[in-house]
């Protein structure tokens, strides 16, 4: 079993490259059946821009282009995708959302045309979320932060192209609790990713 960990953070001394590798490191320790690729998504310098070229792939007027094939290549080889990432203003940093807006596309996450309907095309792929917020679970609970992540991430991006959200975790006060307790959360999804 396979997976790729995509991480979004400019900074790799960051709490959120530190739980991508713990979950790696837990991946590594549940087997040697069980393999990890983690995408830095900074490091490698994607793009997030949704440009011309993205629009006339999602109206089937031309191919993707390679830096989307190439990401479409790495997800079709997982088994399963983990994202980690921030919570900046309430959402996922516009790096990760821009990789999602180039890279799930139209003809290859789903199939949509105007007129006959849609097809979901991911439903082999099983998703975890590890968004680590800095505000409490008080605040995320008042103003409903975290169902409004839910509809907008689980529901509206994966179900949408019939991905099973297997995971959907928030890691709140991270500015203020022992890290260590979010570490812990993070290599325990690794060791679980394939149970």
């Amino acid at each position: 079993m396979h997976a790729l960990i995509v991480v979004d953070h400019h900074d790799t001394r960051s709490l959120t490259h530190a739980l991508a590798k713990r979950i790696a490191q837990g991946v590594a320790e549940a087997g040697p059946a069980h393999t990890c690729e983690i995408a830095d998504l900074h490091a490698e310098g994607f793009d997030p821009r949704f440009t011309q070229a993205d629009w006339a792939v999602h109206h089937r007027e031309s191919p993707p282009p390679a830096d989307v094939l190439a990401e479409q290549a790495r997800i079709d080889r997982a088994d399963a995708l983990v994202l980690v990432f921030p919570v900046f203003w309430w959402a996922m940093p516009g790096l990760l959302k821009g990789w999602i807006d180039r890279v799930f596309s139209n003809g290859w996450a789903f199939d949509f045309d105007g007129g006959t309907g849609l097809e979901k095309k991911l439903g082999r792929l099983r998703v975890h979320l590890m968004g680590l917020g800095g505000a409490d679970a008080g605040t995320y609970a008042r103003h409903g932060y975290g169902a409004a992540m839910k509809a907008q991430i689980d529901h509206g991006i994966f179900d949408y192209c019939g991905a099973t959200v297997a995971g959907s975790t928030l890691l709140l006060d991270s500015e203020s609790q022992d890290s260590a307790l979010h570490l812990q959360a993070a290599h325990q999804l690794g060791l679980n990713l394939f149970r």
